[in-house]
């Protein structure tokens, strides 16, 4: 048998197999297509303080290997997920963690008080890659000052697991990951969308709404197998790999890098069963390279 348990700090996890934000719902969406609870856990969607309704359509495109999408974070709120959503996943047998956004950092802190009184809920991933409104609309994340601002302000309302996801739109990620390290991160994620655009040639004008959108899918992978081996050779906390993940392969790559875990995003949106095969098919390939327990492959480039 292969073990392919794994630990995300003080989190157990049954496989080192997560969905992506934004890409998995609440999870009951997937329901009919897959057991939530082969999964080593899931993400919901980016829950804000307040209700948002997202950005004018059109906001997804498709561009080779690859799409673009600029919904901008539409949920109800986190005081409905606490009453309507968390109710109905909180009894499941797979980590169940909450992406968490905002426009300054007090919302950040808020979001993240009301959910530490779920005991459901042992980890939330902070999404820094929000524009911070009081400081001209440039992401959290794109600064070290800016991210190891928000990620310590949340370390101190928040009491469990802390991962916080970083955007590949920067000089050097190393130094954002070392920041939100020292910050107080549990563990990083990565990698965000990276930002893109296409243009419709017939109407003359961007395709997007927003003009720019972030861009996943298999496109992003090479980049993000790259960012991900060099934040996991810098810090000492655990890194989740994700970008372009469609396949097993796809997954032991990063694994490989140095990520102990993986989160699969896009790939969901054209197979929603591609959670259940990667797990299924990254055995069988520990079983046909005599790999017994999947720690045996972690970061070995």
């Amino acid at each position: 048998m292969v073990n392919l348990s794994t630990k995300l700090g003080d989190i157990a996890l049954k496989n080192p197999v997560l969905t992506a934000s934004g890409t998995f719902g609440f999870g009951e969406e997937y329901s009919d297509f897959i057991d939530l609870n082969r999964l080593g856990g899931f993400i919901v969607k980016g829950t804000t303080l307040e209700p948002r309704e997202g950005n004018p359509y059109p906001r997804m495109a498709e561009t080779p290997s690859g799409m673009l999408n600029a919904v901008g974070l539409q949920n109800k709120g986190v005081d409905h997920f606490i009453s309507n959503i968390y109710p109905r996943i909180a009894g499941l047998d797979t980590e169940v963690m909450i992406n968490v956004s905002g426009k300054s950092i007090e919302d950040y802190v808020a979001v993240a008080e009301k959910l530490s009184a779920l005991d459901s809920i042992h980890a939330i991933e902070l999404n820094i890659s929000c524009p911070n409104v009081k400081q001209g609309g440039m992401a959290f994340g794109t600064t070290t000052d800016g991210a190891a601002s928000v990620v310590s302000a949340v370390r101190k309302a928040w009491p469990r697991h802390l991962m916080v996801k970083l955007s590949p739109n920067v000089t050097s990620i190393v130094d954002i990951a070392k920041a939100v390290e020292g910050a107080g991160a549990d563990s990083l994620s990565l990698i965000n969308t990276l930002l893109g655009m296409a243009v419709d040639i017939e109407r003359r004008r961007p395709v997007l709404s927003t003009v720019t959108g972030g861009l996943s899918g298999p496109a992003v992978k090479p980049v993000a197998v790259r960012m991900v081996w060099q934040v996991a050779k810098a810090v000492g906390v655990p890194v989740v790999g994700l970008g372009g993940i469609v396949t097993a392969a796809d997954a032991i790559e990063f694994i490989m890098a140095g990520a102990t875990a993986i989160q699969v995003g896009t790939a969901n949106f054209i197979d929603p069963t591609t959670t259940v095969r990667i797990i299924d098919d990254m055995t069988q390939w520990c079983e046909r390279h005599g790999v017994n327990d999947i720690a045996e492959i972690r970061g070995c480039i």
